[in-house]
């Protein structure tokens, strides 16, 4: 059940660091460090899993995962640190606010302090820590070792401090939250290292009582099996609270991505036609909805705007007379606006690729009352829908109808 916990711990924490990891490539400094501790964790927590425990014990150096755990978790918490300080961002006040000074003194000790401490632990590690054998669970395995417990001392007083101090920063943050859902992400957070607190008191008085009182080896393994689940408890608040915030953006980016992947034939199908519109050679749809060379946002409205800058180039490959007839083809469809403009696209399309164009452009399409890019996306998938819909048939017969028009137009205007 802890193997089960642990690994299930350890994929949550993957999956919202590959889900924040844009935030490293177009956030700034504040997202940046968060996403560093998502990752910290994330490693971390592998590292304490049963599978990669067993593999690392396989190597020459004994015990590595361990080592390997506390440098990870190390950078983790410089990240937090580095992200309490990046979340009051840079101000301009004669005099700085005590808690904010407080957050800088300790983000500049911190990191200074880590060198050192990590340094020391490596020293320890490879010398006075007892590691003839491979350990399961490190503290409990080396209960009443002396040179265990000073090496996990100095780790958990600096994994204490930094909890405590991010608990704090995160209350009184909590305190000041305009939105309820950044107050409930910052609750959870500070419950997080409230937790990550207290197991760090646990452990710790654990091994200095059995450096003067050995304990049985059943309540060794039994206390190293319940502070894992307050460690595995304390991720799963911390990776909830760190997503609530982020719900409405989350919900945001869904949304652009069903956008992008919806508007996808009807982009490709006109950028294809007209190659220069666009800035680069369109891809496959999964290629070019999970690219991330620029954000979501902004990839859907350059498509809007291709999609706007061939339609207007299509007026030259569309006769007069084609709106008229294909707005007589749609009357009584369930959306006829937008059916109307998705087959005039396709059949002026079907005249562009045929080599077909005029010197005048044709009517310009009716114009909408869009005041914005999310209402412009709304309408180009529901004109995406109907074009989708439309067959080729459908699309000969209105091309037909269309010249037959302006044949008789043509006529009637000689015989006047």
């Amino acid at each position: 059940m802890l193997a089960l916990a642990a690994y299930t711990a350890a994929t949550t924490m993957t999956a919202v660091a590959v889900w924040r990891l844009p935030a490293v490539l177009y956030g700034d400094a504040h997202r940046r460090a968060l996403w560093g501790c998502y990752l910290g964790f994330a490693l971390a927590l592998w590292l304490k899993s049963p599978a990669v425990i067993d593999l690392m014990n396989r190597q020459p150096i004994t015990d590595l995962s361990v080592l390997l755990k506390h440098y990870v978790s190390t950078l983790a918490i410089l990240a937090i640190l580095t992200y309490v300080v990046a979340s009051y961002g840079k101000t301009d006040q004669a005099v700085i606010p005590r808690h904010v000074a407080v957050a800088r003194w300790i983000e500049r000790v911190a990191w200074r302090a880590a060198v050192g401490m990590l340094a020391l632990m490596t020293l320890l590690f490879f010398t006075i820590v007892n590691r003839s054998r491979p350990s399961a669970d490190f503290v409990p395995d080396h209960a009443g070792q002396w040179g265990a417990i000073l090496y996990e001392t100095i780790f958990y007083v600096y994994l204490g401090t930094a909890s405590a101090v991010t608990c704090y920063q995160w209350a009184a943050a909590r305190r000041r939250a305009e939105t309820r859902l950044l107050r409930t992400g910052l609750g959870l957070m500070t419950i997080a290292m409230a937790i990550g607190v207290a197991y760090v008191a646990v452990r710790t008085t654990f091994m200095w009582v059995t450096l003067a009182t050995p304990l049985s080896p059943g309540f060794n393994h039994t206390l190293g099996v319940y502070t894992e689940y307050m460690q595995i408890t304390l991720f799963m608040i911390f990776a909830a609270g760190v997503s609530i915030p982020t719900t409405n953006a989350a919900a945001a980016r869904w949304r652009s991505w069903r956008a992008l992947w919806n508007l996808y034939p009807l982009w490709h199908d006109l950028v294809t036609a007209f190659p220069d519109t666009p800035f680069q050679p369109p891809a496959s749809r999964w290629r070019e909805v999970l690219r991330t060379d620029s954000p979501m946002d902004v990839r859907l409205d350059r498509w809007t705007q291709d999609i706007a800058d061939v339609v207007e180039q299509l007026r030259h490959h569309a006769s007069p007379v084609l709106l008229p007839v294909v707005e007589e083809a749609v009357e009584g469809s369930a959306d006829p606006q937008a059916a109307s403009e998705a087959l005039w696209i396709r059949a002026a399309l079907a005249n562009a690729r045929a080599g077909h164009r005029n010197e005048l452009p044709a009517p310009a399409l009716p114009s909408k009352p869009i005041a914005s890019t999310t209402a412009e996306v709304v309408w180009l998938l529901r004109v995406e829908e109907a074009y989708s819909a439309a067959s080729d048939l459908q699309v000969r017969e209105l091309l037909a109808s269309a010249e037959a028009e302006e044949l008789a137009m043509q006529i009637e205007e000689m015989a006047l």
